[in-house]
């Protein structure tokens, strides 16, 4: 892993701004063409609620309230922190719903979700996506579609209002993670510096092996609202 540098925060909280900026700009038209020609239709197989396909799904603060007034114990810090201070703590940009020992999302029953109504924004607009992304060759470039010939079927007839509604869902979805993450990012530069803290890969991935092995817990600040919550994991907590 690459150690933070001194103004990688800086970096990151510049591209992030940027990538906001470019998510902005990104026309309607281009957008609304490749849903339409792509055809997306859900086939129902709740793959993509599984950890083994999806990895995890992140919060935003909207979701997070709701999901609070559901069941509050069903989140998680988010996984893979982003930052390790001197001390040993981790920082994270959000929450994550928690998955089942097999790896499915807390919330998934006999491959139907139990808060459809009231699901994540991720979830309501996946497999769309607005965000730069490097390809297999390690160009960047705009991605709008994940999982492509993984699940669902494609090349179904989407009329034009159904095509703007997925697009406009979409792009509102990512710019409200982007400011997401340029608050925690932001939060996060004011609390190292007021409080003479600094990241350190060396402490992190220490830390991280000895969680894994069972030897310590975590002491992880979770970003909400532009403050932090503090949560101790426990080894083998989901």
């Amino acid at each position: 892993m690459i150690s933070v540098k001194k103004n990688d925060i800086e970096t990151r909280l510049a591209d992030a701004r940027e990538e906001l900026a470019g998510v902005k700009k990104f026309p309607d038209s281009e957008f609304i063409g490749i849903i339409k020609e792509l055809g997306f239709r859900c086939e129902l197989c709740a793959r993509c609620c599984t950890k083994e396909f999806n990895d995890h799904v992140f919060l935003l603060d909207t979701d997070l309230a709701i999901i609070r007034q559901i069941t509050p114990d069903s989140i998680t810090p988010a996984p893979y922190y982003e930052f390790c201070d001197q001390k040993g703590r981790f920082y994270v940009s959000g929450y994550a719903l928690k998955t089942k020992p097999d790896g499915s999302c807390i919330f998934l029953e006999n491959k139907r979700c139990k808060i459809y109504d009231k699901r994540p924004s991720i979830c309501r607009v996946y497999p769309y996506m607005l965000h730069r992304e490097a390809d297999d060759s390690g160009k960047v470039d705009w991605r709008q579609i994940s999982g492509l010939n993984e699940h669902g079927s494609y090349y179904s007839e989407l009329d034009n209002s159904e095509c703007e509604a997925i697009a406009r869902e979409t792009r509102d979805y990512e710019e409200a993670y982007l400011i997401q993450m340029i608050g925690f990012l932001e939060a996060v530069e004011a609390h190292f510096r007021k409080n003479g803290l600094k990241h350190v890969q060396s402490i992190y991935d220490r830390k991280i092996r000895e969680f894994l092995k069972g030897k310590c817990e975590l002491e992880v600040f979770v970003c909400y609202k532009g403050g932090f919550e503090k949560c101790d994991l426990k080894p083998d907590a989901d």
